[in-house]
């Protein structure tokens, strides 16, 4: 999975997002203070068809209106606003038509500026998205790959909702479906320590679990380094660690499940967390 994987494109020159403080919104009157949020709000550099075709199959996405602005039009946001939600998902569902048999995670968890009719504009457009792809709320561990071919069929995008709402739609998987414990740290050993924990800690049996293997800048991590961004600050230096940890994981119950990480092409990040199921294999075959 990819942490804020919308992020790859953020508008500098639209207001800052209702997700921010007040102080910041004034300060992102200066155009200058705008460029150097994108620094700090981009996550990600490749598109969402650019992470599928490398091998994302759980996005994380947080999303608001524009407050002021005529309609109900909904957009991903981090700090700063990025594409619009629809054309997002347009892009995924052109690469599901490709690729019938794969199966995406969308986890709206994150909304802001959103009123019911916000939230049901755009479960509208989810379902006009996707359609029959939409998988109908299920027991957790009746969604293997094996049984959405056979059983679901056309069935292959599961979303997941963090809001009331979802009751309202079958299509909709509840939020605490998917769990996603953060560590809100900069220090990678920490986060390694976090997400070992949270891992001993996850449910058994009906729920997925998401571990975010993220660092997150603080004010004064922000205000140190300026000019060289999230990317050059935190996650060149810590990427190395983090990925030696992916690989000592185990999949399966009590293991990891979904991992997620900042711009996920500059190691082989994917490939890496894909691999592991390659366990899951050698137990069967042992087990037989």
């Amino acid at each position: 999975g990819s942490h804020d994987s919308f992020s790859y494109w953020v508008d500098e020159k639209s207001p800052v997002g209702p997700d921010q403080a007040t102080v910041i919104k004034r300060l992102a009157r200066i155009s200058l203070v705008r460029k150097i949020m994108k620094k700090w709000s981009v996550t990600q550099n490749l598109t969402f068809k650019e992470q599928l075709e490398g091998g994302i199959r759980y996005f994380d996405l947080r999303v608001s209106s524009k407050p002021g602005e005529i309609g109900q039009e909904i957009y991903f946001i981090h700090g700063l606003f990025g594409i619009k939600v629809w054309d997002g998902l347009k892009e995924m569902n052109g690469f599901l038509e490709q690729h019938p048999k794969e199966v995406i995670f969308l986890d709206f968890n994150h909304f802001y500026a959103m009123e019911d009719s916000h939230h049901h504009f755009l479960i509208n457009r989810i379902h006009s998205a996707f359609e029959s792809k939409l998988c109908c709320v299920e027991c957790v561990e009746y969604v293997t790959l094996l049984r959405m071919l056979n059983v679901f069929q056309t069935q292959n995008v599961l979303i997941f909702y963090h809001h009331p709402l979802y009751q309202e739609y079958p299509f909709l998987w509840p939020g605490n479906k998917m769990p996603a414990p953060w560590a809100n740290t900069t220090n990678v050993h920490k986060l390694l320590q976090f997400l070992e924990t949270t891992l001993g800690e996850r449910s058994r049996y009906g729920a997925f679990h998401v571990s975010q293997a993220i660092l997150t800048p603080r004010v004064k991590t922000i205000a140190r380094h300026l000019i060289r961004g999230l990317k050059n600050t935190l996650v060149h230096r810590n990427l190395p660690m983090i990925l030696n940890w992916v690989k000592a994981q185990k999949p399966g119950v009590m293991g990891v499940n979904i991992i997620t990480s900042d711009f996920v092409e500059l190691v082989d990040f994917a490939a890496t967390v894909i691999a592991l199921n390659d366990l899951l294999l050698e137990e069967d075959e042992s087990a037989t």
